[in-house]
């Protein structure tokens, strides 16, 4: 499989129960496939620290702003976005295998952000609270096409950060 960053061919390493693939030699980017990356991303799990140190070539110049390819699905070009509401760590992801390429040291970025889910969630809670809480709160007096309007605009969000949504467990989206 090619490096979606810098195109030097990756290598498939073993940790623990899943395998990686890593672009030893090349920019140290990493793959993982479906899920696998959520046995890493925390500081508490052991797995991820023998992730942290990949042999690169420093000389290589990786474009940041380049769109990449899936190295999985053929012709389908990855997502970027961030991680979390910190908005510090931005990874690729494929919208059809669900796999995630991390730049060299973005795993440790990951691992430094927050130590366990439930912090990560707590916090995109907090975001979205301070965000739309004090909004929906007036709308509660609107009238009905006001609130329908409103509806709309909350399954938006719900389309678009989806990870942070359970129907019925946050003020902000329980329509």
């Amino acid at each position: 499989m090619k490096c979606p960053a810098c195109g030097h061919e990756m290598t498939e390493m073993r940790v623990h129960d899943i395998d990686v693939d890593v672009c030893q030699g090349g920019c140290g980017g990493l793959w993982f496939d479906w899920l696998e990356l959520k046995k890493v991303d925390e500081q508490h799990e052991a797995v991820g620290a023998d992730l942290l140190d990949v042999k690169r070539d420093e000389t290589i110049s990786i474009d940041q702003s380049a769109q990449r390819e899936c190295p999985r699905c053929d012709g389908i070009i990855m997502m970027r976005h961030y991680t979390s509401v910190k908005r510090e760590v931005e990874v690729d992801e494929c919208a059809k295998c669900g796999g995630y390429f991390l730049d060299y040291g973005e795993l440790h970025g990951l691992r430094d952000e927050y130590d366990t889910d439930e912090e990560r969630a707590d916090a995109a809670q907090r975001m979205f609270g301070e965000m739309f809480d004090p909004d929906l709160d007036d709308l509660q007096s609107s009238s009905d096409e006001e609130i329908d309007r409103a509806r709309g605009f909350a399954r938006m969000f719900r389309f678009l950060l989806p990870s942070y949504y359970l129907p019925g467990k946050q003020k902000w989206g329980s329509y």
